[in-house]
């Protein structure tokens, strides 16, 4: 969490600096605040990448919003929880791609997988990467992760750079991707060589 504070302070402006420290002690001392403030985070902050040396087409990529709205959703403490299925279901993707990148930072166990579950059926490649983070790593069952990575690379969301890449695939999983490259090949279609990282296991 410090990490993302301190890179804010160097890419947001002083005023939308000012406007997020006002927001987490409004939603701090009222959770419920976050239904007004967090649609406004991208246009009050920015949405450009958290690191300016990073490719805004990278869907990995943090931007400011992302980390702005990772520090909202955390200042709301127990109370976040309560929000969290309203501010993803009436979000738009900028604002689904913030919840989902803040679920490590968030003390709710196992229950914000159905929001990781749900990104993961979308073909929205942003939602997809968000959703298999550090949080997936830990929470998201064996099966449902191999078949997420296999979504990934049908899609074209590149897996090298997911938190559990590979020691989180299981060996059943590195067969279902192999069988799906195969197919691919077999199509005359291109793959992607960081596959191969996962299936040699």
């Amino acid at each position: 969490m410090n990490e993302l504070s301190a890179a804010l302070e160097r890419r947001a402006t002083p005023e939308g600096l000012e406007w997020l420290r006002e927001t987490r002690a409004a939603v701090a001392a009222d959770p419920t605040v976050l239904r007004s403030r967090f649609p406004m985070v991208g246009r009050k902050v920015g949405r450009a990448p958290l690191d300016p040396d990073d490719d805004p087409a990278d869907v990995h990529v943090w931007t400011i919003d992302d980390a702005a709205r990772t520090l909202l959703l955390a200042a709301a403490g127990e109370g976040v929880e309560a929000e969290l299925a309203e501010l993803y279901r009436f979000g738009d993707a900028a604002e689904r791609r913030g919840i989902l990148r803040a679920l490590p930072y968030l003390d709710i166990g196992d229950r914000g997988l159905y929001l990781v579950e749900d990104a993961i059926r979308t073909n929205d490649t942003r939602l997809i990467a968000a959703a298999l983070g550090p949080y997936a790593t830990e929470h998201l069952p064996d099966e449902a992760y191999d078949q997420a990575v296999l979504k990934c690379v049908f899609v074209g969301v590149p897996i090298t750079p997911l938190d559990g890449i590979p020691s989180r695939v299981t060996p059943n999983g590195a067969r279902m991707l192999a069988a799906f490259v195969l197919e691919r090949v077999a199509a005359g279609r291109d793959v992607p060589a960081e596959v191969w990282t996962v299936i040699d296991r």
